[in-house]
């Protein structure tokens, strides 16, 4: 058996090879792209097993690796930095070390999702990129209103809105334009978001898990298709607890001997979760005595704990959202629970 240590990059990456024994009798630079990695990694003498950290495109290695290699593991990148604390690194000690973790069965792995799921995730993304985008332009018309003193009607991103806004007066042609440009702008990422909508909503009907998270108060479509798309396969967490690590919505931790000091949450893995299952809360606070009297008991009367409530109660929706795509089982309203 060898064990190969792959540091990846597009134009240039770094092969380490060990074998049976743990000693390198291989290191390697391959320059091109990932197809000449993959003709070189070919090369090696089978069974092989290969270990690379999780980047851009690692799906698509991932898959191709499979096809050379008895076994494939990506390696999580915030861990593997935990792991090796070195001044010294560059990429052929990146591949060695990746060589040794692999020898020694102590990669941190990430889970790799089908290409449909992948594909899913960067739709989510980007739609979320594109709202950005047009709230941008949408704060800039207003600042640019309120530079010259123009007050905005209300409605103004309606049609009737947008009209008013394209004819009226501003002091100079460079404002005029200005105006203009933002407004096509507007117009384009609107037009944009109702196509990623479009075929988003298509899928999420389509989806059961994306259904059965929508009949939790406050959580619409958005919301769920995020969480079941980087969820991906519930099984996979052996405790509904550790869901929170995965988003990153459980607090840093300094503990030693009588000493233990909590700190801001981890704000690990996707960020897109954390923002719209924190806005679930919001609205899932309000519609639902449940969540409301969760809310309460951690917020202790103490207004200055509201963003840890907050906080706590979006930790407290993922576990119920994991258990219910676990179970199938659909939420429990209170009329039901009583």
């Amino acid at each position: 058996m060898r064990y190969v240590g792959l540091d990846a990059h597009w134009r240039q990456s770094t092969i380490c090879v060990l074998d049976d024994r743990g000693r390198k009798i291989l290191s390697q630079n391959v320059r091109g792209p990932w197809s000449k990695v993959l003709e070189e990694l070919g090369k090696i003498r089978k069974p092989f097993e290969v270990c690379f950290e999780a980047s851009t495109g690692y799906g698509y290695m991932f898959e191709r690796l499979q096809g050379l290699a008895r076994r494939v593991v990506v390696a999580h990148p915030g861990q593997l930095r935990l792991i090796f604390r070195s001044k010294r690194k560059n990429d052929r000690v990146d591949a060695e070390k990746l060589a040794k973790l692999l020898f020694l069965d102590e990669v941190p792995p990430v889970h790799v999702p089908g290409e449909d799921v992948r594909a899913w995730r960067r739709m989510i993304g980007h739609r979320r990129k594109l709202v950005a985008s047009r709230i941008r332009s949408k704060n800039a018309v207003r600042a640019l209103l309120r530079s010259h003193g123009i007050e905005a009607p209300k409605g103004l991103w309606t049609h009737k809105g947008m009209d008013w806004l394209r004819t009226v007066s501003l002091p100079t042609e460079l404002d005029e334009l200005q105006r203009d440009i933002l407004c096509e702008q507007i117009v384009s990422l609107t037009r944009m978001i109702q196509r990623a909508h479009k075929l988003l909503n298509g899928i999420a009907r389509r989806h059961p898990a994306v259904q059965l998270l929508k009949t939790i108060p406050g959580v619409g479509v958005r919301t769920a298709e995020a969480v079941v798309a980087h969820i991906d396969d519930p099984k996979r967490f052996h405790r509904i607890k550790s869901i929170g690590r995965y988003f990153g919505l459980i607090p840093s931790q300094d503990a030693s001997g009588p000493t233990n000091r909590m700190g801001h949450i981890t704000r690990e893995g996707p960020s897109i979760v954390r923002y719209l299952v924190t806005e679930a809360a919001w609205q899932g606070i309000r519609r639902s005595q449940k969540l409301r009297a969760f809310y309460d008991r951690v917020l202790r009367e103490d207004k200055g704990r509201r963003k840890i409530a907050l906080v706590a109660t979006a930790h407290h929706m993922l576990r119920i959202m994991l258990a219910m795509l676990q179970t199938g089982e659909l939420w429990r309203s209170e009329q039901t629970a009583a």
